[in-house]
């Protein structure tokens, strides 16, 4: 059986292309006691709400229909958002050279948020390597708890 979250992608990938949009991500989580079920666009340009109702409104249909989800829960369709998560490693190699934020699930150096430019990403094993100031660091991905692009102004 598919999980709920490929079977969701799945479900949304047409109403996603009509919309001009790509899917970023699909989270299934649960949240102060309500589940959530969360899909998440990215288009050139941006994503705007009227791309998100429609999406939102067929992919709403769609799961009524296949009724993948026992239980109740709320479907969110929304923006990847400018400062969105990295997870897979096309995501890492688009964003090359981009500022990013690499927060850790334990201090190094006293601190446990790093905030620089992305320089490299090893597939492979997961590390993430940042450049800071004039210091390069490397994050091997078993420490890395998320790293999301920043904005700068």
């Amino acid at each position: 059986m598919k999980k709920i979250t490929e079977l969701t992608a799945e479900l949304a990938a047409p109403a996603i292309a009509e919309a001009g949009c790509t899917l970023w991500d699909v989270e299934y989580v649960k949240e102060a006691g309500t589940w959530y079920l969360r899909v998440l666009l990215d288009k050139e340009g941006g994503v705007d709400i009227l791309d998100c109702e429609n999406v939102s409104r067929k992919l709403s249909d769609l799961l009524d229909e296949a009724d993948p989800i026992e239980g109740s829960y709320t479907l969110e369709v929304g923006s990847a958002g400018a400062e969105r998560a990295l997870k897979r490693p096309s995501d890492f190699q688009r964003f090359l050279g981009s500022p990013v934020l690499v927060k850790l699930y334990r201090s190094q150096d006293g601190r446990k948020e790093f905030a620089g430019t992305l320089t490299a990403h090893d597939a492979d094993s997961g590390a993430v390597t940042i450049t800071v100031g004039s210091r390069e660091m490397t994050f091997e991905k078993k420490d890395v708890a998320l790293v999301r692009l920043r904005v700068e102004f």
